[in-house]
């Protein structure tokens, strides 16, 4: 997930509150008192929680010997920088060699411009504005910039009850939509999307804040990347959110349920590609079909086109590395 700092020097009540109510990940400021009669958010200040010029550096872009200053901080730490004309060839060469660099920004073109830099962006944007629109504007924009994930249609192979085990659900802090899910799988190699809970049927009231996600050991793929166990999430983690096109965003976990359940094993194909995901065996538990629509484990059948995604296989402690790893 791509940072939202909003730089408040001078001080701007207005500018502060809007960007805290609209998830700024941190204030840029002059006194960090004046953030914290306001809510609890991370301060970037001489007397708060990151402190410019030992945390953190902040360079202006004139020339190539200070493109080249600010390439050689971005290998240690985050660079605050802004380009004197704001031009985007600096930010291009910036991005070419350091995955720290935060783009001072005036409005929503250019944060839109900075995080789409050679197709990677930046690590994230800070705002300097007076409006508090803009504020708005650009936290709506960063959250779409969650990403996209590659789906496929899978082929079912095999639909099996494996007996009693014990299963995760897990609750966000969202309210999440008819065609949304999360991916699983039992495997790091290839997910599937599990729909969420957001359907009416005739044995329980949706839960549109909940995934019943899969077996205690299944992956779960995270925000910018990453994997987790499903029995390691946490109260307040974040997980990735994907609707039926690939276009993901994260959501704060507010609860998960490990509750013994019968369990069933869905195997698939796609081309050369295998995935597999035990679940709890239940009408309510859905995956997503190749036309978007969720259909009930209990419906599926052999043959069946369900939604999924191919990944890179082998984790260490959730993040995709180059070894030798098998997973069946």
């Amino acid at each position: 997930m791509k940072q939202f700092w909003v730089d408040l020097r001078p001080w701007n009540k207005d500018i502060a509150t809007t960007a805290i109510e609209s998830g700024a990940d941190a204030l840029v400021v002059e006194k960090a008192e004046n953030v914290k009669r306001l809510g609890r958010i991370t301060t970037i200040a001489p007397d708060g929680d990151l402190v410019i010029g030992k945390d953190i550096a902040e360079l202006t872009i004139t020339d190539k010997a200070s493109e080249n200053e600010a390439a050689k901080k971005g290998k240690n730490q985050p660079v605050i920088v802004t380009t004197s004309d704001w031009t985007v060839i600096p930010l291009e060469n910036l991005v070419a060699q350091s995955d720290q660099i935060i783009a001072s920004v005036r409005d929503e073109n250019e944060a839109a411009m900075a995080l789409t830099v050679l197709e990677k962006g930046v690590h994230g944007i800070l705002l300097k504005t007076s409006d508090p629109a803009v504020v708005k504007a650009v936290a709506n924009l960063i959250k779409a910039q969650a990403g996209t994930v590659g789906l496929v249609p899978f082929t079912v192979t095999k639909i099996h009850p494996v007996g009693m085990g014990d299963r995760v659900c897990v609750d966000t802090c969202s309210m999440l939509e008819d065609g949304e899910g999360m991916l699983m799988g039992n495997t790091s190699s290839a997910m599937l999307l599990v729909h969420a809970e957001t359907l009416e049927n005739p044995y329980v009231a949706p839960r549109p804040f909940r995934v019943n996600a899969g077996a205690v050991h299944a992956y779960i793929m995270l925000p910018g990347g990453k994997t987790a166990y499903l029995s390691d999430l946490a109260i307040g983690g974040e997980v990735m959110v994907t609707d039926v096109k690939g276009k993901a965003h994260s959501a704060i976990i507010g609860r998960t349920k490990i509750e013994r359940r019968p369990l069933l094993l869905v195997d698939a194909v796609a081309g050369t590609a295998k995935v597999s995901l035990i679940l709890q065996n239940a009408e309510t538990i859905r995956l997503v079909g190749e036309d978007g629509r969720a259909i009930s484990v209990v419906q599926l059948k052999l043959g069946d086109k369900i939604l999924g995604t191919v990944l890179e296989g082998g984790r260490h402690f959730g993040m995709a590395v180059k070894e030798t790893i098998r997973e069946k």
